[in-house]
């Protein structure tokens, strides 16, 4: 079966490329739900009399799957249809969180039953997160991936700007169920439009899932430009959680006038994701990793600003930078990724860098809690923004950075040579 990217009748831009649209779709149909769900969820932990251990045990719960299962989710999205992983991943998660809203609902909810929901669920997550990367590249042509990107971000940027102030109404009005309930609903949704996108499986070979783990660990490795911008992501994701999530309302309380301007200060930062997608719709610069790296370090702005106590229209300005500079790294990324890496093996490849992302993130609030109790939270707030700072300079020194470029129509690889010397870049 042809794939989108390689049809013969592709159109100039995503917006006329059919699957893309019922991609496109998607992504808005479930993000609405996923948007809600962590408030609903919390809050469903509340009402059944749990504190903040259970609420820990249940977010522990979503979290570990997708960080045991996404290698094994990397390899099934190069071996399998990615559209028939996507239906099936997204059915499994309208499942879980069908029978979480029903439990609540009914009132036999325990942390035990939110918390096996969240484990499939979690699971779920781990295998449609590499088949979601893959599948853009399959369907929309190498030279139109970053505007593709882009447009998939925007819609839900914008979501998450909104669908939280709208599921604190209706858990408010209505209880948690009723915003789970719609969680469940929209991942259904989400997977009948996704197995009518019919994709192929990327990779055809008589060889084993071992076999095809340590092809793509071999892969991974000799790509320097790959496992380096692993490698520092995991420090930046690690330092920017741990520093804006962790003790951004600490300071904000110690500091500023509290949860209100702490709200101010996300504000900001959603409405830059924002205003970084709408630059990625009409910038596309021709050294698409070195832009995402560097436009990454933008997360320091912010982290700075409130360790150096500077006024609050000033980290707004910070927070907003830090907005715009993370979409467009994400853009550029996920852009440089797509063009560079064979089909073959993007399941496999993004797995291996998603998982020192994920990994980060319980390690990065472990050590500043602990931290936290032998320094103030401003000098540990300004240790995270010299971690960010280190990690995107010593990126920007890797000389293989500055060759993973953009590929245009004109510079797409014509040969099976080409395209070894292009992917190895």
């Amino acid at each position: 079966m042809e794939s989108a990217a390689e049809s013969p009748t592709t159109s100039s831009t995503p917006w006329g490329i059919a699957p893309f649209r019922r991609f496109l779709s998607a992504q808005l149909i479930s993000a609405t739900g996923s948007a809600m769900a962590p408030l609903a969820l919390a809050y469903s932990v509340i009402e059944q009399g749990g504190g903040a251990g259970s609420l820990g045990l249940v977010l522990a719960t979503n979290t570990v799957p997708m960080i045991v299962f996404l290698v094994a989710g990397g390899v099934f999205a190069d071996r399998l249809s990615r559209s028939r992983l996507l239906f099936l991943g997204n059915l499994l998660a309208a499942g879980a969180q069908g029978v979480l809203a029903v439990s609540v609902a009914t009132g036999h909810a325990t942390t035990a039953s939110i918390a096996a929901c969240g484990f499939v669920a979690g699971a779920a997550a781990s295998f449609t997160g590499p088949a979601g990367q893959g599948a853009v590249a399959q369907i929309v042509p190498a030279e139109h991936l970053q505007q593709a990107n882009a447009l998939l971000r925007l819609p839900t940027n914008a979501v998450k700007v909104l669908a939280p102030v709208v599921g604190g109404f209706v858990v408010a009005a209505s209880g948690a169920a009723w915003a789970l309930a719609w969680d469940a609903f929209t991942f259904a949704a989400a997977a009948v439009l996704l197995l009518g996108l019919r994709l192929d499986a990327p990779l055809t070979t008589s060889a084993g899932a071992l076999a095809d783990l340590r092809a793509g660990w071999t892969s991974f490795w000799s790509r320097t430009w790959l496992w380096t911008y692993t490698a520092a992501g995991t420090v930046l994701v690690a330092a920017w959680l741990a520093g804006f999530q962790l003790l951004g309302p600490l300071v904000a309380a110690s500091q500023y006038a509290g949860a209100r301007d702490w709200g101010l200060i996300q504000a900001a930062f959603a409405s830059g994701l924002l205003a970084g997608t709408v630059v990625c719709l009409r910038w596309k610069p021709y050294r698409l990793l070195m832009v995402a790296v560097a436009t990454g370090g933008a997360l320091v702005l912010p982290l700075a600003a409130m360790a150096r106590g500077l006024p609050l229209p000033l980290v707004l300005v910070a927070a907003l930078l830090a907005g715009i500079g993370l979409d467009v790294a994400v853009v550029t990324w996920t852009t440089a990724f797509q063009q560079h890496v064979p089909q073959a093996e993007q399941g496999r490849l993004i797995a291996f860098n998603g998982i020192g992302e994920r990994l980060a993130i319980p390690v990065g609030y472990l050590v500043t809690a602990l931290a936290a109790h032998s320094f103030d939270a401003r000098t540990v707030l300004l240790a995270c923004a010299a971690m960010i700072a280190a990690a995107t300079v010593l990126n920007l020194c890797v000389p293989a950075v500055h060759r993973v470029n953009r590929l245009t129509l004109v510079d797409r690889p014509r040969t099976t040579n080409d395209r070894r010397e292009v992917e190895q870049a």
